[in-house]
């Protein structure tokens, strides 16, 4: 069934350019006469690409068309809101409610823990002249080793 169709297809389209673009018959033709019939053709290209080109601008001019039509409809739709429960309150909860934060803003600081701030060690500063002997060579490598553990 998909091959007689595409057989039907193939068919239509050759009798359509058939219609629309009878065979050159150039044998036994004269240079002027060859170039009368490529000012034709190129008169019935220009032609072709200005119906193209009209035909592209018109989809442009559309698609945009629709886009702004879509937009204005989401627009005048809106959002939805969505439906809302109803929540029952007793006096009694409400005034809980406000009893409750006045204490939490008095207590605030109350409830905080206190932390207190280690001081960070600092080395010595000394003078590096007096131990350039004392820590040149082997014996002083190992005291820094040492030291860092």
């Amino acid at each position: 069934m998909l091959v007689a169709e595409y057989e039907e297809r193939k068919q239509e389209k050759q009798s359509v350019l058939s219609e629309r673009v009878p065979p050159l018959k150039l044998s036994g033709l004269s240079v002027q006469e060859l170039q009368e019939i490529c000012k034709e053709l190129y008169e019935n290209i220009s032609i072709v690409d200005e119906a193209r080109y009209d035909m592209e601008v018109k989809i442009v001019k559309n698609e945009q068309e629709i886009q702004s039509l879509t937009h204005k409809v989401h627009e005048m739709k809106g959002t939805k809101r969505p439906n809302l429960k109803r929540v029952k309150k007793t006096a009694n909860d409400q005034g809980t409610y406000t009893e409750t934060t006045k204490l939490m803003k008095a207590d605030f600081k109350v409830n905080l823990k206190t932390v207190k701030k280690d001081e960070e060690k600092k080395e010595e500063v000394t003078d590096w002249r007096k131990n350039v002997e004392a820590m040149s060579g082997m014996e002083g490598r190992k005291k820094l080793f040492n030291a860092a553990q």
